[in-house]
């Protein structure tokens, strides 16, 4: 498995030298959001890299290419996911097919939505953990499509925006520490995002 999706990073890297680079990229983020295996700050990273002076430019078709494939994730939980109240044929091939993207952890998304719901989405776009299962799950769990719409959209280009922003600004540095540590960042976040938020509520509600 991790040879198969070693050889695919490759793969998608390698458009970074094609004259297809922004094509590729578009497409990358749209089917990433729900099937894709790798991430699109993959080909992010090394298209701004290329050209610094664009690094902005290629964030803002990452977000929109990705908000439109979350879109087609989400319609892919919403009307195919089910059959009655069992899986179809749809959902057993993600779970046996897609990396990432288990049966377990689509229930524990479940449980998050029922808990967490708005900010669940929103950390979504940071986490590790790959955003397909997010947007399917959205969908296939009648989360509002107006509050998955707004969530999405906003972490999505958050990331993407703050990624080439470091590009812009550092380069090759930053190039470096973001691949090292792009985890522990993520995870970082979403502990400060979940303590704001649980301060807010206890200031506001308490």
């Amino acid at each position: 498995m991790f040879t198969v999706l070693r050889k695919l990073y490759n793969w998608v890297q390698h458009w970074s030298e094609t004259p297809y680079g922004l094509l590729a990229l578009f497409i990358l983020s749209f089917s990433e959001a729900s099937f894709f295996p790798i991430p699109p700050d993959v080909l992010l990273i090394a298209l701004a890299l290329g050209s610094r002076e664009q690094a902005l430019k290629f964030a803002l078709i990452c977000s929109i290419a990705s908000i439109a494939g979350g879109l087609v994730g989400y319609s892919i939980g919403h009307f195919i996911w089910w059959d009655g109240t069992n899986y179809n044929s749809i959902a057993i091939f993600f779970f046996n097919n897609v990396p990432g993207f288990t049966e377990a952890l689509f229930q524990k998304i479940q449980s998050q939505y029922n808990h967490y719901g708005f900010i669940i989405i929103f950390t979504a776009g940071f986490t590790p953990i790959p955003f397909k299962v997010f947007t399917i799950s959205a969908g296939a769990f009648d989360i509002s499509l107006p509050l998955f719409l707004i969530a999405s959209t906003i972490s999505r280009s958050a990331r993407f925006f703050l990624v080439s922003f470091l590009i812009w600004k550092y380069g090759e540095k930053i190039n470096y520490f973001i691949n090292r540590y792009f985890n522990i960042l993520s995870i970082l976040f979403v502990i400060i995002l979940f303590g704001s938020y649980f301060l807010i509520n206890f200031i506001f509600v308490n």
